[in-house]
């Protein structure tokens, strides 16, 4: 069990690093997660990822306001359903990276409860 939760943690890894261009709280999560030995250092790297979650949500509501205006504004033309997938797109990956954040939140807190 603890293998496949290893491998989570890597693979949620990688969405956060392809997103890594929004990172509210730039630090070295690298080194972070290897010297991560106490409670609090669990705690910590789960609030950064609560942080980072926070983040990725102010951004989703930012691009579903964005895609409002596209919807509700004929005078964007034909580039209009460019913007509005543009937008879907973003929304979606946005979530998607609350989503991962708030996992690895749980993982370390999880971490953190145990002693690690």
């Amino acid at each position: 069990m603890n293998t496949k939760r290893f491998f989570a943690v890597f693979a949620i890894l990688g969405l956060l690093v392809s997103c890594a261009q929004f990172n509210p709280h730039p630090m070295d999560m690298t080194t972070a997660i290897r010297e991560a030995q106490t409670s609090a250092d669990h705690n910590a790297l789960a609030r950064h990822y609560e942080d980072a979650a926070e983040a990725a949500r102010l951004k989703v509501k930012e691009h579903k306001r964005e895609l409002e205006e596209y919807e509700t504004h004929p005078y964007y033309g034909k580039r209009a359903q460019d913007l509005k997938a543009h937008c879907h797109r973003l929304i979606n990956i946005y979530q998607q990276a609350v989503e991962a954040n708030m996992t690895m939140a749980e993982i370390h807190r999880q971490m953190a409860a145990e002693g690690r």
